[in-house]
């Protein structure tokens, strides 16, 4: 019979592994939240060794009973995970013998870790994958919800963090739209890389049983098997594009997080936040802090940090399988984890904003930010060169600046002192509204563009 305490390939050694290293070596702490997928591809694998006759159809059968019982203890709390088994293979496996007995040592027939580990791991990424995917949806949809209340609403444009041209808040939102479509997109791509099956390759070389590794992918859901057995153990691009897409995402929720803290604060005043998505202070008793966008900004360095650890383990690693493998999954684990949960917080911080319109109007129309209309006024009514007109459009800010008023204050015989042959037309150039109006180019700040995109993204969707 086979001995409780040993791991599986004890046999060539006269001495039990140091404690040290059973401690440190062991992955069960991090692997086991892939039990699902161990067990799901050992099932196929085993109905595939039935289906070739390479194992005995009565001990297939006791593997596959005996594999859902232990799925249903593992759900119902009942399996104890042991570090001196090492990972969630090996724990799956001292279990099965529990079980069913000597029937459980058919199951590990013409497949290693090495194959086994990189086809759970695949299939915890595809899924992982579409939850995120799942998340970044209604991240977006909640920011049309948004953008759609908000068509009309003017604010300042920045460059620089300076006042620019005014913008629909629509318009401005949107963009974040457009960011994490792109995200959405990269986990797609990679789900497209991903799907080959890597179980048959067993160690690094393939096997001499007459598998069928075409049955075995698809039964796992993969388009085809991979190629080369060699490549498929030592391959973990799979894992460092999951982490890559995780990292870019996450750098926007960042940059939409601070955006938010900015228009939130005491200096710009341009949103506020619902109550449930601040804190405040321990000492001072007037705060309000934003300290859920500041989580999402402050988290992005976690999933920065697990990309460039990935990296790091993966750039000097000869092909093939090491051991160096094991802490791949402890990081990608890690970067979905808090990928998730920002995404969880910026959909709460999306739904919780509150524009302050009047603020948004009211700073629109200070820093001169209809000085480019009036130079394209100029240029398309009054055929000046766009330098020529850039050049009057200064002098006419700088007049305004050393006057104290906003464009729109400026009068008809002021404006001709600049320029004679205008007329009252003019004055609507200086209207922020009108300004945010007239910017009709694809992907402009357009009311009638904004609407339009909303009809699209309601429909991609």
């Amino acid at each position: 019979m086979t001995n409780k305490n040993k791991t599986v390939w004890s046999g060539r050694f006269k001495n039990s592994v140091s404690k040290s290293f059973q401690r440190i070596g062991a992955s069960i702490n991090v692997d086991k939240r892939l039990y699902e997928q161990d067990i799901f591809a050992s099932k196929v694998h085993t109905q595939m060794l039935i289906k070739k006759k390479i194992i005995p159809a009565k001990e297939g059968k006791k593997i596959l009973e005996g594999l859902n019982k232990i799925k249903e203890q593992i759900r119902k709390g009942k399996f104890v995970f042991k570090e001196k088994f090492e990972d969630i293979h090996l724990n799956i496996e001292k279990k099965l013998f529990e079980i069913i007995g000597e029937s459980a040592g058919y199951m590990h027939t013409a497949r290693s870790r090495n194959d086994q580990v990189v086809t759970d791991f695949k299939l915890w990424v595809k899924d992982s994958s579409q939850i995120l995917i799942k998340e970044l949806s209604s991240l977006m949809k909640n920011i049309v919800i948004k953008a759609e209340k908000n068509v009309s609403t003017v604010m300042p444009g920045f460059t620089h963090l300076k006042n620019a041209q005014p913008i629909s808040f629509a318009h401005y939102l949107l963009a974040y739209y457009e960011m994490f479509k792109r995200d959405k997109k990269r986990f797609q791509n990679n789900l497209e890389l991903i799907d080959e099956s890597p179980l048959g390759v067993a160690a690094l070389s393939g096997t001499s049983y007459n598998i069928d590794r075409n049955f075995t992918s698809k039964k796992l859901g993969f388009k085809k098997p991979t190629n080369n057995s060699i490549d498929t153990v030592s391959d973990r691009d799979f894992a460092i594009d999951f982490l890559y897409a995780c990292a870019v995402s996450a750098m926007h929720l960042s940059r939409l997080a601070e955006d938010f803290i900015i228009l939130n604060s005491d200096a710009y005043q341009l949103i506020k936040f619902n109550d449930k998505m601040l804190t405040g202070s321990s000492i001072m008793p007037q705060k309000k802090n934003p300290d859920p966008a500041e989580l999402i900004r402050g988290r992005t360095g976690i999933n920065y940090g697990k990309l460039n650890s990935i990296l790091t383990i993966m750039k000097g690693l000869p092909i093939s399988y090491f051991k160096d493998l094991q802490d791949d999954k402890g990081l990608v684990f890690d970067g979905f984890d808090t990928l998730k949960d920002t995404l969880i917080m910026s959909n709460e911080l999306i739904k919780n904003i509150i524009p302050n319109k009047t603020r948004m109007l009211d700073m629109a129309q200070t820093g001169y930010t209809t000085a480019t209309d009036f130079a394209d006024y100029l240029v398309k009514d009054k055929n000046l060169s766009f330098r020529e007109a850039f050049k009057v459009s200064s002098k006419i800010v700088n007049y305004a600046e050393k006057n104290k008023k906003n464009l729109d204050d400026l009068s008809l015989s002021e404006i001709k002192k600049f320029h004679k042959n205008v007329n009252n037309n003019v004055l609507k150039i200086f209207n922020v509204k009108n300004s945010m109006n007239s910017k009709n180019s694809h992907g402009g700040t357009s009311e009638r563009n904004i609407k339009k995109m909303i009809k699209k993204y309601k429909k991609e969707l």
